[in-house]
């Protein structure tokens, strides 16, 4: 489990950024960590794995201290960051090198994974392109078996089919034991993996809610025409039609739209936090 309690962070004390968060993020679940740039989603992620610490407050990880960096919590968690980097060696001597870090690394997983994303094998893993070397970063990091992965814009420089892929490893990778972060703009990326969507806006978590209760509050519909009857949260014009959410008085079963949700928890907070009270 990972634990903001009375979280306080500010890079400036006249300018808090967090104060006084209160957040639990449970094992079992794929978080979307969506925000705009500026909004305090980089805080989060550096506090969880000790980059940062807090102000004031707490931040537990599987009732450890990140900040401390200690052994025993860097071998249990994994962090992609947006850009990566890989030096100039050959696959061997990547797993010889930071497997060991690892005591749950599989050779075997990373292998499949890496044939599974289409990643081809060469002398020096530098020659890869970018997006290339982006899936064998996502590869090695799934294959180190920790408890935590956080994965910030994974999957950006990734083409069709491996977003795809992607989506397939999150799912099948994905255990009780595990909790996966996912933080990105490309909120269309991430159908029907997320179990939970934290939205940040200005220092705040503006929707925190299961994908389950966000589809027992709203419906997600396309009208040629707006009804009357329609009681919309938001509504956005499109090519030969209207795509409405509106509130689910009737318990349907709508797919989310992550983008228009993402839109409207932003641009107009209160009409969320209004429902998820």
């Amino acid at each position: 489990m990972i634990a903001f309690n009375n979280f306080n962070f500010a890079y400036h004390k006249k300018y808090p950024l967090y104060v006084d968060l209160n957040l639990e993020l449970s094992p079992g679940k794929i978080y979307g960590l969506f925000g705009k740039n500026g909004a305090g989603k980089s805080t989060l992620l550096k506090n969880i794995t000790g980059l940062n610490r807090p102000t004031t407050g707490t931040v537990q990880v599987n009732d450890k201290t990140p900040y401390k960096r200690k052994p025993s919590f860097l071998n249990d968690i994994f962090l992609i960051p947006e850009e990566v980097y890989i030096p100039a060696i050959s696959r061997e001597n990547y797993i010889k090198t930071y497997g060991s870090f690892y005591p749950n690394f599989s050779r075997e997983s990373f292998l499949s994974h890496l044939d599974e994303l289409d990643v081809p094998e060469t002398k020096n893993l530098t020659k890869l392109s970018f997006g290339q070397q982006k899936k064998f970063i996502i590869s090695f990091a799934l294959a180190c078996n920790t408890s935590v992965l956080i994965m910030d814009e994974p999957t950006n420089g990734l083409d069709i089919p491996s977003k795809s892929e992607f989506r397939k490893l999150m799912a099948k990778t994905m255990n009780e034991d595990k909790i996966y972060i996912i933080s990105t703009h490309q909120v269309r990326d991430l159908d029907n993996i997320l179990d939970h969507i934290l939205i940040v806006n200005a220092g705040q978590i503006v929707l925190d809610a299961s994908i389950y209760e966000i589809s027992k509050k709203i419906a997600f519909n396309f009208y040629l025409n707006l009804p009357e009857e329609v009681v919309t949260i938001a509504v956005d014009e499109t090519i030969g039609g209207y795509s409405v959410m509106e509130k689910n008085t009737m318990d349907e079963e709508t797919t989310i739209n992550l983008e228009q949700l993402f839109n409207t928890t932003i641009m107009n907070p209160d009409a969320i936090t209004t429902l998820f009270k």
